[in-house]
């Protein structure tokens, strides 16, 4: 019976032509797109620059998570230790590897300049400290943090970062 199964399916696909593939994907420049490698590499090279792994920033990351930028107002990390600024995105780096953590840091804060939003929260909860130690220590390093507090209880405690992001006044207004 099985012979008569494919005598029949032969006969069907008989005069079946092979489609070619002829689809092109172009980037915003109309250029064609060599794909999601491309894209990778460019997204990893964003978040190598801001984080890196031999700088070690003079923050305490043992105790409660607290950063302020040089210039600005030391007010905010109060305003983020008591929660009076919600959190508009939330990232949760749980499971992930300190590389793939670092492209969703770069991620986050691009969505956040991208889309206007003040505050965003970093959980990156507390299993064996690696991320606990390392994500305020690759904060630190971005140009567009402005303040950092370790998160208050509703947002993920001590498995969690609040941070604000930078965002020009000028930025704002275009809303």
């Amino acid at each position: 019976m099985q012979d008569d199964d494919i005598d029949l399916f032969r006969q069907s696909i008989s005069g079946a032509t092979k489609i070619k593939q002829d689809t092109v994907q172009f980037k915003r420049d109309n250029t064609p797109f060599k794909g999601k490698i491309v894209a990778e590499q460019t997204k990893q090279h964003k978040a190598e620059f801001y984080f890196s792994d031999e700088y070690i920033p003079d923050i305490d990351t043992h105790g409660t998570v607290n950063y302020v930028r040089e210039g600005a107002d030391k007010f905010l990390a109060k305003q983020l230790r008591r929660g009076d600024i919600a959190p508009e995105l939330i990232l949760d780096l749980h499971g992930l590897s300190k590389d793939s953590a670092k492209e969703e840091l770069a991620a986050l804060i691009h969505a956040c300049k991208k889309q206007h939003h003040y505050c965003a929260c970093v959980v990156h909860g507390i299993g064996e400290h690696i991320l606990r130690h390392k994500v305020p220590q690759y904060l630190v390093q971005h140009p567009d943090i402005l303040a950092m507090h370790q998160a208050p209880l509703e947002y993920g405690g001590k498995g969690a970062v609040l941070i604000l992001i930078d965002i020009p006044e000028s930025d704002i207004y275009r809303r």
